[in-house]
């Protein structure tokens, strides 16, 4: 009577029963974190390791691979094209992680700290969205319009300089070897603005308002209220942007491939696609494969170290709050 009494008692108060082990709420998450394993499993672990098998191989494709050990990857050691495609890749880590980056964070910052107190925030949110716009269409249709844009007979951009009388500044922008670069970097500027702009934004709900009051009265104006206000309470969200940015420019494979497709020249292959066209034109599968595994272990290491730079950011915010 006296036990039963207790355990009526002890579950009215929401403690567990004397007499039962007490049971840990974080035995049954593994359970569903089971699922997204399995998933990760399947789709990049079992393939990853497929793929490094195949890279040990010298394959065309067809018939049964022959093992080849390491040679693949002595032999990409001293390919010069393919790592003249990653320092290609560098240039799009500029154009898709680092200019992005700093543009997306000041359009933020106005749209957040003068836009929204001038305009109200439903003009922000269309802002926002005709920002982040080029992010929703699809590569290839973006790719097409831009190749309209910067054709060199009829495109949109050399029939503005025309209009404009600056008809001397009309070029070749895809075809050039030494522009072609530039103008694919200068529309994967354009697609990307929208990410950063958007993480930049969710990150600013979260800074305290009476921290721009303040600084307000005390007569910061915007530029100083950017700089030590919005900067530091953002460089969580930075790293964050960064990380995504740059394994995005160091993967970039379609809009090359609808743009330039590598040329003119190999003036804007990158390693993945050099990788393809490796693999399925030259059916050099093993090569290919080879020059997969190298771009999925720098991307690998690449995320290890900006979660790691994120997440000495967070420790120290979290530490300046405490």
């Amino acid at each position: 009577m006296t036990a039963t009494a207790a355990r009526h008692t002890a579950r009215a108060a929401g403690r567990p029963a004397p007499g039962r082990p007490r049971r840990r709420p974080r035995d049954g998450y593994a359970l569903f974190l089971l699922p997204g394993a399995l998933a990760f499993l399947a789709v990049v672990v079992v393939p990853f390791l497929m793929n490094t098998g195949v890279s040990l191989t010298d394959w065309q494709g067809v018939g049964r691979p022959a093992w080849a050990g390491l040679a693949n990857y002595r032999e990409l050691a001293g390919d010069g094209a393919f790592w003249a495609s990653f320092r290609h890749s560098l240039f799009m880590v500029v154009a898709m992680a680092v200019v992005p980056t700093a543009i997306g964070l000041v359009l933020a910052a106005v749209l957040f700290d003068y836009v929204g107190k001038h305009a109200g925030p439903r003009t922000v949110a269309v802002l926002r969205a005709c920002f982040y716009l080029p992010q929703v269409l699809p590569v290839a249709v973006a790719g097409i319009v831009w190749s309209w844009i910067l054709a060199p007979d009829d495109g949109s951009l050399n029939a503005l300089l025309e209009a404009v009388g600056l008809g001397s500044w009309r070029q070749d922008w895809l075809g050039d070897p030494d522009l072609a670069l530039y103008s694919v970097m200068g529309v994967m500027v354009w697609v990307q603005i929208g990410f950063p702009l958007v993480v930049f934004m969710a990150g600013l709900q979260r800074v305290d308002p009476q921290l721009y009051e303040a600084a307000e009265l005390d007569g910061a104006g915007w530029w100083r209220r950017f700089r030590h206000i919005t900067l530091p309470q953002v460089r969580p969200e930075t790293y964050v942007v960064l990380t995504w940015c740059t394994i995005a420019a160091l993967k970039v494979f379609g809009a090359v491939y609808v743009l330039t497709k590598g040329g003119p020249g190999g003036a804007t292959d990158v390693p993945s696609y050099f990788s393809f066209t490796t693999f399925f034109e030259k059916t050099q599968v093993g090569y290919g494969a080879a020059m997969s595994t190298v771009l999925t272990v720098i991307v690998l290491v690449l995320s290890l170290v900006g979660l790691r730079f994120q997440t000495r950011a967070e420790d120290a915010e979290e530490g300046i709050r405490t």
